[in-house]
């Protein structure tokens, strides 16, 4: 029987090995972002020279995956970046910004886990037309912040994506183990069968039929690019989920850069070639037209029926879209047993509401932090998926991203005796890179300020409340005394 290391800080078993945080990290990454969102990549640029905006997409994954590696690798401890920042910035400050990292997980963390139901439901949809037809847009306006909410059967249907994702991982890390590598396979698999459907079935030079002036390097390029970034940025994210489990991980100190690295190369080529295999099937322009909503909103599914003709193509396109939920279900599951385990570990620390640091009595599992962000996740189901997609990126890289690539260089500056059983490649470059990249895309996009806006009002609001538990905590202290 293999031994199991323990976290005597957490009180958390180390049983997650590489194979396992691969297929975490993958399943993370993968989800249903590609299947529902090569369509908006394309929009952003207007044409196939959007494979631009998923090669940098990639090159940014990669520098930020630096910064992770070296940091999980140099602090293993549940929680991820909670820990990080706390370790980088001693003192006041640290504790202050970990709590505004924790703070506004929690609603960018439910927002990732709707954003996966959501997709799935629209999947759903195409198998089921009756739950697209019921269904109303409502927009709103708060202030100068102006989304929009779904009503109708779809947000009934991601719903219940999460609730049965809660269901399941009411159960100690040890036995997910064989269900997360399941949930592997048939993701896999239906990548590639995208992959070799469009090697046998398509015609590869028409995914390269640019349009006129595609690499003219105007404005509106660059516009494009840092839209087609921020939606490419979504689907990479999860490389780092491995982090968040740092106090579950075997070997951390090898485990975790290596599971970051392998995930990032694997899913970016998988990411490219998916690209080319739809639009060698499916040409761009009708795609992109007023013809190809229904195609847009299930574009594998369409794919599929291109693919295979009138006669298998259909049933086939059926086949894909279960499949397709089921690649939805498996992120959703991936997320919620990865970001459950950080307000736990805020908890733990003292700097968190006490009640997020329960473990189940005799699963050993953070199931208050389950819930609640399970809970968070089914508020969000009911707003537009582009709504919830740019709230979330905006969100993570102002208060997690960024802090960490300054944290990274600050931390080299100040602890340079630090044991790193993981140094980044070329330092300083991979940190630097991430900012650019990141700033990037927080202000090459058109309307960039609404985002910017959301992500003042939690920075604001989540420092208030740091302020006033401070105090609180500080006049019990007095009166103790």
């Amino acid at each position: 029987m293999e031994s199991i290391e323990t976290n005597d800080n957490a009180g958390l078993k180390r049983t997650l090995g590489l194979r396992g945080a691969v297929t975490l990290n993958m399943l993370d990454m993968i989800g249903v972002g590609p299947f529902i969102t090569i369509p908006l990549v394309l929009a952003s640029m207007g044409g196939p020279q959007a494979m631009l905006g998923w090669i940098c997409g990639a090159l940014l994954a990669l520098c930020d995956g630096m910064v992770w590696a070296e940091l999980g690798a140099a602090i293993p401890e549940a929680g991820g970046t909670y820990s990080f920042l706390r370790v980088m910035f001693p003192g006041i400050t640290g504790r202050w910004l970990s709590f505004l990292f924790m703070f506004q997980l929690m609603f960018s963390a439910p927002l990732s886990v709707a954003s996966g139901s959501i997709g799935l439901a629209q999947y759903g949809a195409y198998l089921w037309p009756a739950l697209g037809r019921h269904t109303v847009t409502h927009a709103f306006h708060v202030g100068a912040y102006a989304g929009s909410v779904v009503v109708g059967p779809g947000p009934l249907v991601a719903m219940l994506a999460v609730l049965v994702a809660v269901a399941l991982l009411y159960r100690g890390l040890e036995k997910i183990g064989q269900l997360s590598s399941a949930m592997g396979v048939v993701v896999l698999g239906t990548i590639l069968w995208l992959l070799l459907t469009g090697l046998v079935k398509g015609h590869i030079a028409q995914a390269f039929a640019f349009p006129a002036g595609a690499f003219h390097l105007d404005h509106g390029f660059f516009l494009g690019l840092g839209a087609a970034m921020l939606i490419s940025t979504y689907d990479f994210w999860g490389y780092y989920n491995v982090a968040f489990l740092g106090g579950e991980v075997k070997q951390p100190e090898r485990t975790i850069p290596r599971a970051i690295l392998i995930s990032i190369v694997a899913v970016g080529l998988i990411y490219i070639g998916m690209q080319v295999a739809v639009l060698s099937v499916l040409p761009w322009q009708p795609l992109l037209g007023a013809q190809g909503v229904d195609a847009r909103r299930a574009v594998v599914s369409a794919f599929m029926e291109t693919a295979y003709g009138t006669r298998l193509g259909p049933m086939l396109g059926n086949v894909a879209a279960i499949l397709v939920m089921i690649t939805a279900f498996a992120s959703i599951f991936s997320l919620l047993l990865g970001y459950s385990r950080i307000p736990f570990a805020a908890a733990r620390d003292g700097n968190f509401f006490r009640v997020f640091g329960r473990l189940h009595p005799t699963r050993g599992f953070p199931y208050v932090s389950l819930l609640a962000l399970g809970a968070l996740a089914l508020v969000f189901c009911w707003f537009s998926l582009g709504d919830v997609v740019a709230a979330l990126v905006v969100l993570r890289i102002c208060l997690q991203f960024l802090l960490q690539h300054v944290g990274i260089l600050y931390l080299r500056r100040t602890q340079p005796d630090m044991p790193r059983p993981f140094r980044m490649w070329l330092y300083p470059l991979p940190a630097l890179g991430g900012i650019v990249g990141f700033s990037y895309i927080l202000f090459g996009r058109a309307h960039f300020g609404r985002e910017l806006m959301l992500a003042a009002v939690v920075a604001l609001v989540g420092s208030a409340v740091y302020w006033m538990r401070t105090r609180l905590a500080a006049g019990k202290v007095t009166l103790t005394r």
